[in-house]
């Protein structure tokens, strides 16, 4: 069975740092995409960092690019989400998932409980 548990999240303040975790069982992430995601209250889930394990390749939404940082140790298969220069519009649940759109992400795995960041201005 594939899980996924996020980690790391907590309250913070206006410009500082979080490391959020994501560990992954059952499943060996090399080869797969891994996305982390994001939904404040009364908003839709949206997608906020990608990256391939294979080669390592990221990418960014917008109003997260140059604060966050993704990566990952396939030998501890694990991932991370380095977020710097918190804002408080980043207050949100975290989540992570094998796949990188909103559309696809879930699939395998599903999606784990998530870990709630707070930024405080």
């Amino acid at each position: 069975e594939v899980q996924l548990v996020e980690s790391g999240g907590g309250l913070a303040q206006a410009g500082g740092s979080l490391t959020l975790s994501c560990e992954v069982s059952g499943l060996t992430l090399d080869g797969y995409s891994i996305g982390w995601f994001r939904q404040a209250p009364g908003r839709e889930r949206e997608a906020i960092a990608c990256i391939g394990t294979t080669d390592g390749n990221t990418d960014y939404a917008y109003s997260v690019k140059g604060r966050f940082t993704i990566s990952c140790d396939n030998a501890k298969n694990t991932v991370y989400l380095r977020m710097d220069n918190l804002k408080p519009e980043d207050t949100a649940r975290y989540y992570c998932a094998v796949g990188c759109s909103t559309i696809v992400a879930g699939a395998i795995g599903g999606w784990g409980p998530g870990t709630q960041v707070t930024v405080a201005s």
